[in-house]
């Protein structure tokens, strides 16, 4: 179990996956890709050079774009981690972007080395939350969906500003998770974090600054 302390002050724990439920996701993941790899070397071998081209272009679809894409745009899921609940997330248990997408898949290539993952296989068993080479590089964890805490979807209405300040991007996330997560504080609780976030809700009462902060979360997250 891995326990994250957010900056708005609540902590999730993280149930990290191990060698086996991910290997589950990896073979679910292959699976679909030789489905794809058996229909398409069907159709392109009738043209002949052509066809040929398509399915090397094909193949780096599959084999880079595919986890890349899916991890980035699917919440950090790709179809054989969802249908086995896991999720690829951030250490601090945010989701992941494209830029670690990236990173973790690309250096599966060197978790491969010698052969078939040995190199990966090697590091899941010495780090603590089960991180092969890739998920060091990138700052990432493996994790089960299903007992992730939920999150309150945010109001379709409310109060909606720009934050006075350029924000930079860690700044940016803590201010949209405090958003996020301030309908399971308690008002006491939120309108004492809300007042550290200086100079976002500086001169303000603590309820005022409560309010102020989620409405500058509001606008990052683009209800404007």
């Amino acid at each position: 179990m891995r326990t994250v302390d957010t900056p708005e002050g609540c902590q999730l724990d993280l149930r990290v996956a191990g060698l086996v439920a991910r290997a589950r996701a990896w073979l679910a993941d292959f699976a679909i890709r030789a489905l794809v790899y058996l229909v398409a070397v069907q159709v392109l071998a009738l043209f002949d050079r052509i066809g040929f081209g398509l399915l090397l272009l094909l193949a780096f679809t599959l084999e880079w774009l595919y986890p890349v894409y899916f991890e980035a745009a699917w919440h950090g899921a790709t179809p054989g981690k969802r249908a086995c609940r896991l999720a690829v997330l951030r250490d601090d248990g945010s989701p992941i972007g494209w830029g670690e997408a990236m990173i973790r898949n690309t250096l599966r290539v060197v978790d491969f080395l010698p052969f078939f993952y040995v190199a990966g296989t090697i590091s899941v068993f010495l780090t603590r939350d089960f991180k092969r080479l890739g998920d060091l590089a990138a700052g990432t964890v493996v994790v089960y969906t299903d007992l992730l805490p939920p999150i309150p979807a945010l109001p379709a209405e409310g109060e909606s500003d720009p934050p006075p300040v350029p924000l930079a991007t860690n700044e940016q996330r803590a201010v949209i998770g405090f958003t996020l997560r301030e309908p399971l504080l308690t008002r006491e609780r939120a309108s004492e974090l809300a007042a550290y976030a200086v100079p976002l809700t500086a001169g303000l009462a603590a309820d005022a600054a409560r309010a102020r902060l989620v409405a500058i979360g509001r606008f990052l997250l683009g209800r404007r």
